[in-house]
């Protein structure tokens, strides 16, 4: 039992911190409520490949990166903010589920990737998960591979946990009035949750 603790103190942590409401985790819920399960999938896999993504530069050290850099974060951080209010705002203008056209337009892959790359929250969860945690594990490099692929796992499980929160919610987005009022709360709740974490 003792060998697995820190395992268990591991995906603990992942859960609490990388789980909890940031940018990438809100917008997947709205684009789950607005859209419904099969039109949200390119952007489910966009924000996994993007934060993956983080999560091997966090696990590689390359944060010497942004002072290699310095201007590649602002232009992320710019370009995730105004993706985040087109984003934002093609949820709130969202028809109810069962008016949708097939053929209009949903958020992308390539959207979901960006966000989940420019997402200062996520840079923040993983390295404070991934120094946090020491697992018995030896060498170091072993050590940190185990971490990533346990960490690459918590991220596909907690973004289908929030797509499916979403989609539970998108059973309620067939009435067009409930439609245009969840799709505005939580329009105004991914708004002011990334402005939230570009303050602190």
């Amino acid at each position: 039992m003792e060998q697995a603790s820190p395992f268990i103190s591991l995906i603990l942590a992942a859960i609490v911190i990388m789980g909890s409401p940031g940018p990438s985790t809100i917008s997947l819920t709205a684009v789950g409520a607005a859209f419904g399960h099969r039109r949200s999938l390119p952007y489910l896999l966009g924000l996994i490949l993007g934060t993956t993504a983080v999560l091997l530069i966090v696990a590689a050290g390359l944060s010497a990166l942004a002072s290699a850099a310095p201007m590649a974060a602002p232009v992320l951080l710019v370009a995730s903010g105004i993706y985040i209010a087109y984003l934002a705002y093609q949820i709130a203008s969202a028809p109810p589920l069962a008016a949708q056209d097939p053929a209009s337009t949903s958020p992308s892959l390539g959207g979901g990737f960006l966000l989940g790359v420019a997402n200062p929250k996520a840079y923040l969860a993983i390295a404070a998960v991934f120094a946090g945690n020491v697992l018995p594990i030896a060498p170091h490099w072993l050590e940190a591979l185990a971490k990533a692929c346990a960490l690459t796992i918590m991220i596909v499980l907690i973004h289908v946990g929030w797509l499916a929160a979403g989609v539970t919610l998108s059973r309620l987005m067939r009435d067009p009035n409930a439609s245009r009022i969840i799709n505005l709360l939580l329009s105004a709740v991914l708004v002011g949750a990334t402005a939230l974490t570009l303050l602190s």
